[in-house]
């Protein structure tokens, strides 16, 4: 069973692999081009295209969903396996990010944290197996930004909705305009943020290998047979570059959207007006109870 699951979790990346050479169109020379679109489904409101950043995210999503059965499959409190361990490290490790961030009152926060991390790390890390990267498409990390939005001004809102009214008078009223459009402007910098910097590496990447290329044509192109198209000058510079911007930062901006969403939760979150108005609560509840008691008795 153990093995099976990491089998289903490898088989969705192997899929995208297929599913690039039988219908993503090859391409020649420098080509900065958008998610290939594989067809478009007619809705009333429009046609909704279904696209490389489409289905390579969904494939990152079962992937990782077989992965964390088989990280957590057949737990035990003795012998544990090594599988077993790395996920309570990776557990522990999440639970104490969300805590020293967030604190203790969002620790409920620490799988939606640890599937952002995930999520966003394996889609820009797809490059390295020549897949299309769903963290270069604005319209995927957009929607993981305006779910972020909706969960900032829903505790926002859990003090009332007066006291989010009042906010954008902080710290004084005529700067109501500007917090409005910092409010609106959360998740647009958050998307672009994050979109800019995958894109960018991706294309400085293309146009690097492009002009290694050219350079090796240049210089060695005038050898005999072969030797004169191999690119010798494209040999380890790529790698390197490859390095720093699918590993390093494709993992540095993973990193990074979860920590603005944690700032961004936590921040927005009025902790002592709830506190006040549920203690409110509570005892307006209980003085309730007591004259239910004394009503109840005197009859």
């Amino acid at each position: 069973m153990t093995l099976l699951l990491l089998i289903l979790a490898i088989i969705p990346l192997i899929a995208g692999v297929v599913i690039k050479i039988m219908f993503v169109p090859a391409s020649s020379g420098i080509d900065i081009t958008g998610a290939h679109i594989f067809f478009t489904i007619d809705l009333p409101m429009g046609g909704l295209p279904i696209t490389e950043a489409q289905v390579n995210s969904w494939l990152v999503i079962l992937s990782l969903f077989f992965f964390c059965l088989f990280l957590t499959h057949d737990l035990k409190t003795t012998d544990m396996s090594i599988r077993q361990l790395i996920a309570e490290w990776i557990v522990e490790k999440v639970e104490g990010l969300v805590r020293s961030n967030m604190g203790e009152f969002f620790i409920c926060f620490a799988p939606f944290i640890a599937a952002i991390l995930g999520l966003s790390a394996c889609s820009s890390l797809l490059t390295l197996i020549g897949l299309f990267p769903p963290t270069s498409d604005i319209n995927i990390v957009a929607g993981w930004a305006i779910m972020t939005f909706i969960l900032i001004t829903y505790y926002k809102f859990k003090a009332g909705p007066w006291i989010y009214i009042r906010s954008f008078g902080e710290p004084v009223p005529f700067l109501a305009p500007l917090n409005i459009i910092s409010e609106v402007a959360t998740p647009i910098s958050m998307a672009f943020r994050h979109y800019g910097n995958v894109l960018s590496g991706s294309i400085i990447s293309v146009l690097v290998s492009a002009l290694l290329t050219t350079l090796s044509q240049l210089i060695f192109g005038k050898l005999p047979g072969f030797l004169g198209e191999f690119p010798f000058l494209r040999i380890g510079l790529p790698a390197i570059l490859s390095i720093y911007f699918d590993l390093f930062s494709g993992c540095l901006q993973a990193f990074i959207f979860a920590m603005l969403t944690m700032l961004y939760v936590s921040g927005g979150f009025p902790e002592d007006e709830y506190f006040k108005r549920k203690r409110m609560k509570e005892a307006k509840r209980k003085q309730q109870n007591v004259q239910l008691e004394n009503t109840n008795g005197g009859i």
